[in-house]
C-alpha cells in the first residue's frame, strides 16, 4: 500500500475526507460508492466499488458472445477500467484506465457511432484500438460503464446492427446489476 503522507480526523458524526488530489489521482467522484474492509492488523481499507466488475464472469461471457457475434473484439468496461474483452489478447486490455474521452462520452449518457460522431476515441491511451460502437451501461440514473465494440484492420462503419447489439448489451447489463 502506498503511504500518502496526509492525515485527517474523524469528526463528531463519523466521517473522514478522502484529499482532494486522492480523489483526482483514483478518480473518485462526488457520489461513488466506496467499499470498507478491515484487516487484523487494524488497516482500514477503501476500495471503488465497481458494479459491473461485480458481474465477473457475466461480463466475460457477454463480452465473447458479443465479439463472435459480431466479428470485433468487444470490451465492456466500468466508469474507470477495461473489466472484461473478448476477441483480442485480454491481457493487453483488460485492467488499463479507460480513455477520458470514452469517459466523457459516457458522462453525457451518449453513444458513439464511428462514423456518425466526429470524434476518433480509443478505448484506453495505453492500448489505442479506435472504439467503433460504444453504448453506455445505465441503472438507476446512474453511469456504470459501456459496451465497446472495437474497430477491426479495415475500420469499416458499424451498421445498425452493431449498435443496436452493443444497446441490448448495455441494456442486459444494467438489468443483471439491479437484481
Amino acid at each position: 500500500m502506498k503511504a500518502t503522507g496526509i492525515v485527517r480526523r474523524i469528526d463528531d458524526l463519523g466521517r473522514v475526507v478522502i484529499p482532494k488530489e486522492i480523489r483526482r489521482t483514483m478518480r473518485i467522484r462526488e457520489g461513488d460508492p466506496l467499499e470498507i474492509y478491515t484487516q487484523a492488523d487494524g488497516e482500514v481499507i477503501f476500495k471503488k466499488y465497481s458494479p459491473v466488475g461485480e458481474l465477473g464472469a457475466d461480463s466475460k461471457q457477454y463480452a465473447d458472445v458479443l465479439a463472435r457475434t459480431t466479428g470485433q473484439a468487444a470490451v465492456i468496461c466500468d466508469r474507470d477500467r477495461v473489466v472484461a474483452a473478448a476477441g483480442m489478447p485480454k491481457k493487453d486490455i483488460v485492467g488499463k484506465r479507460i480513455s477520458p474521452m470514452l469517459e466523457s462520452y459516457m458522462e453525457r449518457r451518449s453513444g458513439f457511432t464511428l462514423g456518425t460522431d466526429k470524434d476518433n476515441i480509443v478505448v484506453s491511451e495505453e492500448m489505442p484500438r479506435e472504439v467503433a460502437v460504444m453504448s453506455p451501461i445505465i441503472g438507476a440514473g446512474d453511469i456504470l460503464g459501456a459496451v465497446v465494440l472495437l474497430c477491426d484492420d479495415k475500420k469499416k462503419t458499424p451498421g445498425v446492427v452493431d449498435v443496436k447489439l452493443t444497446q441490448v448489451a448495455a441494456g442486459f447489463m444494467s438489468k443483471q446489476m439491479e437484481e
